[in-house]
């Protein structure tokens, strides 16, 4: 975390505030120790993000996913807990923070992704869906490659053929917007499954455009 990344300031975060910050192109995270205090509101200059035909799933991945199983919006609460465990290095999930994203998942904007293992839950991760955007906001794991997992099938989901919306009238195309994962930062661990970095205009322009379809949104709200 740069603090040259930090945009604005502020004592509290509605889920008004959050989804307007998404479209605007910043994120919500606390500015303090484990992400008390107040609110900040991000734009890294170099902007982490998972695009079409970027991920990459190696061979070991491959074999791990056989023992897991997959799962959209089973269990949100348990996932973004386990996200928030502050036992993890640079854990900023707040309890306030949890119960804004659980009114955003009421309200059919946050979604999470479960894996599970025999039936216990072994990794995930949670974000919003916006149009045919992917604000990714944490994963974790307990078994080896289940957050990668997580996002392999989310990924799948999205890499439908067939496009979410039909016409709607004669004459009328379908969506067939390309979406985009936004995982702010790029990290070693989302640079092993293709998370790319580009510059924060391009970000913006990408962003945009994700915005006018509805992919992302309509998938995960079936």
């Amino acid at each position: 975390m740069d603090l040259e990344d930090l945009r604005a300031v502020s004592y509290t975060a509605t889920q008004s505030q959050v989804l307007s910050s998404y479209r605007a192109g910043l994120f919500p995270m606390g500015i303090g120790s484990g992400g008390t205090g107040r609110m900040g509101w991000w734009a890294p200059r170099r902007r982490g993000v998972l695009l079409p035909r970027d991920l990459k799933v190696s061979r070991s991945l491959r074999k791990s996913m056989r023992r897991f199983e997959c799962s959209v919006d089973t269990d949100f609460e348990q996932v973004i807990r386990a996200c928030a465990d502050p036992n993890r290095p640079g854990s900023w999930i707040t309890e306030d923070i949890i119960r804004l994203y659980l009114g955003l998942h009421t309200d059919g904007w946050a979604h999470s992704v479960e894996v599970r293992s025999e039936g216990v839950l072994v990794g995930g991760l949670y974000g919003v869906a916006m149009g045919s955007f992917f604000a990714g906001e944490s994963m974790f794991h307990t078994q080896r490659d289940a957050s990668k997992a997580a996002l392999v099938h989310l990924v799948s989901l999205f890499d439908e053929t067939t496009p979410p919306t039909p016409p709607t009238s004669v004459g009328a195309v379908a969506d067939t917007t390309e979406w985009l994962i936004d995982t702010q930062w790029q990290t070693s661990h989302l640079a092993s499954l293709g998370v790319s970095e580009i510059s924060g205009l391009d970000y913006l322009s990408r962003l945009d455009s994700a915005l006018r379809g509805d992919r992302c949104q309509v998938i995960l709200n079936k």
